[in-house]
């Protein structure tokens, strides 16, 4: 029991769910706690068999706290045993050791070690491949037709410059995809503290779908390297895309997430092309990288092919919520007004 206290304490407030989870899967001393377990044995599904190491009893991983391995001698607690990862271990035991605050170790179920830290085993998640694909927002004010005729028009030079290299042309779509989500959510979280208000949700739905897309974005460096030319002009596009959709959305909050639901749908088309010229053989199904079978919950023999099915589908539910709140701003609500789909991937 020291121990498990220890290494809560070690491992943060979210850690300390998962700790309960645990305790109460092999010892049951708690029907409220038990029931809790339950619920995220249901939300957190495992995987097929090839990658179910990740996952025992709803608990992802192992926690092996390295200010609880200090404490408590290790006894019980997995860590690794490779010498640059004790080398490692030692290094931030010595700088969390004089502000009292301990990284996180986690450790899969097969003894190896978690090794992403841009994202944890909680973050994971099951995507949801059967959103309707086909849906589209049919331009009905004008400014709707400027969003429609703004993305179309932004979309010529891409074609032109890409042309069928789908893999860079997925680097350059995330690395803009990514800034909406953060520009709005900082704009509703700086207007919430402004006027002392809740935000229904949105902020956190909205940094949730900007960290979405940069793991889109983290995937596909793994699959295609720009050149030093790409990415020249990712850091043009984006300096520029980011200017002038926080001046949208500070104008018409409406406009901009519109600009962003059309944007999503020519993601989605875009990827359902990408789609096509793999099954056509035209671009190999090389094996999916390593940090999108993790993040997808993705079988241990997942191709590059499975990986654009579930980013497609995400990008099909950014679409919805965009355009959901342009629907409630065109309505006369404010986003806080409504409670917003957190979790909606």
């Amino acid at each position: 029991m020291a121990l498990v206290q220890s290494a809560r304490r070690a491992a943060g407030p979210v850690a300390s769910r998962l700790f309960s989870t645990a305790s109460v899967a092999a010892g049951g001393r708690s029907p409220a706690a038990a029931a809790v377990a339950g619920l995220l044995r249901r939300e957190l599904p495992p995987p097929p068999a090839a990658a179910a190491s990740l996952w025992a009893g709803g608990v992802p991983c192992r926690f092996a706290g390295t200010a609880a391995a200090a404490s408590s001698g290790g006894a019980g607690v997995t860590t690794a045993a490779a010498p640059a990862e004790a080398t490692e271990k030692k290094k931030e035991e010595a700088v969390a050791s004089y502000w009292g605050v301990a990284p996180t170790r986690l450790v899969k179920e097969d003894g190896t070690v978690w090794k992403w830290s841009c994202f944890r085993p909680w973050d994971t998640y099951d995507a949801d491949v059967s959103v309707d694909l086909t849906k589209h927002h049919d331009p009905v004010t004008m400014g709707d037709r400027v969003a429609r005729w703004t993305v179309k028009t932004l979309r010529w030079p891409v074609d032109l410059f890409f042309q069928r290299r789908y893999g860079c042309r997925a680097m350059m779509l995330e690395t803009v995809a990514a800034v909406p989500g953060m520009v709005a959510g900082a704009v509703l979280h700086l207007r919430s503290l402004r006027r002392f208000e809740q935000s229904g949700g949105w902020i956190r739905a909205l940094l949730e779908e900007a960290e979405n897309e940069r793991m889109h974005l983290m995937t596909f460096m793994e699959v295609s390297q720009p050149r030093w030319y790409e990415r020249a002009l990712v850091v043009t596009v984006q300096g520029a895309f980011f200017n002038a959709y926080l001046a949208a959305y500070l104008l018409s909050p409406r406009f901009a997430h519109r600009i962003v639901g059309y944007l999503e749908e020519e993601a989605v088309h875009s990827y359902t092309e990408f789609l096509r010229d793999l099954d056509n053989g035209k671009i190999d199904n090389v094996p999916a990288p390593a940090i999108a079978i993790d993040y997808w919950r993705l079988p241990a023999d997942a191709t590059l092919r499975d990986v654009v099915l579930v980013v497609r589908a995400d990008e099909a539910h950014h679409r919805d919520v965009n355009h959901y709140a342009s629907d409630i701003h065109y309505q006369g609500h404010a986003l806080r007004e409504v409670a917003a789909p957190l979790g909606y991937h």
